[in-house]
């Protein structure tokens, strides 16, 4: 606990405290205010005074109370036993705080992020002698079932050679295992643990190009918009349009090692939601608990609007430090309206000059650092790690064009935007494919290729020019009726319609079609696309779209993503087969 006194409480604005008299201070530092010993951060600093943002409830502070600096920045502890944590937006686990001061949490508790007692199974993989540089994996704890944890010497430590390093077996993670003599510097002895600031992004070798997909086995996502290892998307939509529901299917089913979810100013009763069901999900990968690879970070509507500011960093710099083991981590940011929305507050109670709708000046800038930090790199260590961001962005009255939403589409490369009347219609994913793009079609296009036969990225383009022409054949149809259209044009609304229903709409509460590999996409997608070229052949030759319509054959291409699983995607070959021989003895149109 600090006990240095940098200065006293002048002024009290909510969660922003002036303060005066100051005597050695730093930008960033973290401070506690009080005799409570609340958390807080220096934000400005001038000659005599400072600006504090307190991520507590300052209730009650009083002008002329001490404030006592740490000399650190705000960081978060990383090291063995992250996994499976839930934490506040200041990295303070939620069941220490429970048990503590009950269902509500008083003010000044302070805990380790990390438990320091708790003993690890820790296995070398260097010796005495070896050479090691910043970011060198020394050795593995098992820290759950599905994770090996790679302890790694910190990212700011310079080349050396190790001195010692200690036998296989249990240690805390504040044990030291390993010494390092460090050229022109003194000899570095490591822990477990590592600090690191959360405003600080930890370095890197290397920013790699793009070249897979995460998968998310959601097929209008997948096939349509994909999102590339290392990339940044947008979840915009009001209210009820299922934000949250898509980001926990991506949660459960994407191919990411690790999941960091955080639940950022969202309202209490969804927060509970999510930290009811995430324990009770199964990883469809080996069956076990899906906390066994996740980080939750809890910060609802009702907590101090400065924790939610902060808990985002949290999130990503927890993310970053997986990622340079050589994991994939995908982070779940719910919703990043609310983060903006307390850096307004906050903004206005520092005094500075609002920009659009209120919101500060830096607002697009705070953005882009957050995005930022998403990537596919080299670490340090010579691996391949990611951390994929996808934010659910808030729009109020899913207005996309207010500033959080339009700034985040600068900075992000793809957007899964979401369609009230879909989600009325209970067309779930409702991501409308009209305002949605995605542009990491040419970086994960090598990757589909050896999954299509090279067919993946015609198919889609064809698909997409298809619902263009539907949308715009629609507009007709409400002016003068689908019985004014030819059987041509009326045929491009039948297949569309098909393609809606059989493809895009997925029902996350079916065994089958709650997953969809991407090897039965690309059939799906094939057998939606021979019906499209057959029947328009067939219609060219005057075949009537009524009798297309009443193929039997059809109907079971609507219930392919029922009726055949993953395991058997060969049956949709033989229906694509029985469907252009029935095609053809409608007309007689082919021959053998």
């Amino acid at each position: 606990m600090p006990t240095r006194i940098i200065g006293h409480v002048k002024r009290v604005n909510g969660p922003v405290i002036t303060v005066t008299d100051i005597t050695d201070a730093e930008m960033l530092e973290l401070v506690r205010v009080g005799e409570e010993h609340l958390v807080g951060e220096v934000q400005k600093l001038n000659e005599t005074e400072a600006t504090v943002q307190v991520y507590e409830d300052a209730t009650g502070l009083c002008p002329g109370e001490n404030v006592y600096g740490s000399g650190s920045p705000l960081s978060v502890e990383l090291g063995p036993g992250m996994i499976g944590s839930i934490y506040d937006g200041i990295q303070r686990p939620l069941e220490k705080l429970e048990e503590a001061s009950g269902t509500f949490i008083s003010r000044g508790l302070t805990f380790d992020g990390i438990d320091h007692t708790k003993k690890w199974h820790f296995i070398p993989t260097i010796k005495a002698g070896d050479t090691v540089n910043a970011g060198s994996i020394i050795g593995t704890v098992q820290e759950s079932e599905t994770i090996v944890h790679k302890v790694m010497i910190s990212p700011t430590a310079s080349e050396g050679v190790v001195i010692s390093i200690v036998n296989e077996g249990e240690y805390t993670v504040v044990d030291d295992i390993a010494e390092i003599s460090q050229n022109k510097s003194t000899d570095l002895k490591v822990q477990m643990l590592q600090k690191w600031s959360i405003r600080i992004p930890r370095p890197v070798k290397d920013r790699m190009n793009f070249h897979a997909p995460l998968v998310t086995g959601l097929r209008v996502i997948d096939t349509l918009f994909p999102l590339a290892k290392g990339g940044t998307v947008a979840i915009p939509g009001g209210f009820g349009t299922g934000k949250t529901m898509t980001q926990h299917a991506i949660a459960q089913w994407c191919d990411a090692d690790i999941i960091v979810y955080i639940g950022c100013g969202e309202r209490g009763n969804e927060m509970t939601d999510v930290l009811r069901e995430f324990p009770q999900l199964i990883d469809p990968r080996n069956g076990k608990s899906l906390m066994e690879r996740t980080i939750l970070i809890a910060n609802t509507s009702n907590m101090p609007v400065s924790a939610r500011e902060a808990s985002i960093y949290t999130g990503i710099t927890m993310a970053e430090y997986y990622r340079d083991m050589g994991y994939a981590v995908a982070v779940m940011a719910d919703s990043t309206s609310r983060w903006a929305e307390a850096l307004r507050e906050l903004s206005g109670r520092m005094e500075e000059m609002p920009a659009e709708e209120g919101f500060p000046a830096y607002l697009a800038t705070r953005i882009a650092e957050f995005y930022e930090r998403a990537g596919l790199m080299k670490t340090l260590c010579g691996a391949e790690g990611s951390v994929s961001v996808i934010g659910a962005v808030s729009p109020p009255g899913g207005d996309f064009s207010e500033p959080v939403t339009m700034h985040t589409k600068r900075f992000v490369r793809c957007f899964w935007g979401l369609d009230k009347s879909l989600a009325s219609a209970r067309h779930f994913p409702a991501i409308s494919w009209t305002d949605s793009y995605s542009e990491y079609l040419l970086d994960v296009k090598g990757w589909w290729s050896k999954k299509s036969d090279d067919t993946w990225f015609q198919n889609r383009k064809e698909i997409m020019e298809l619902l263009q022409k539907e949308g715009r054949l629609q507009q007709i149809v409400k002016l003068v009726g689908p019985d004014a259209l030819p059987d041509s044009q009326n045929f491009i609304l039948e297949v569309c319609n098909l393609f809606k229903n059989a493809f895009l709409q997925q029902n996350a509460f079916d065994k089958i079609d709650r997953y969809c590999t991407v090897e039965k996409q690309v059939k799906m997608l094939s057998v939606v696309l021979t019906y499209w070229h057959r029947g328009n052949e067939a219609i060219n030759k005057g075949v009537p779209l009524v009798k297309l319509k009443r193929l039997k054959v059809v109907q079971e291409i609507s219930r392919i993503k029922f009726t055949i699983s993953n395991e058997d995607i060969d049956q949709i070959d033989k229906l694509e087969l029985r469907l252009e021989k029935a095609i053809s003895s409608l007309g007689g149109i082919y021959e053998d």
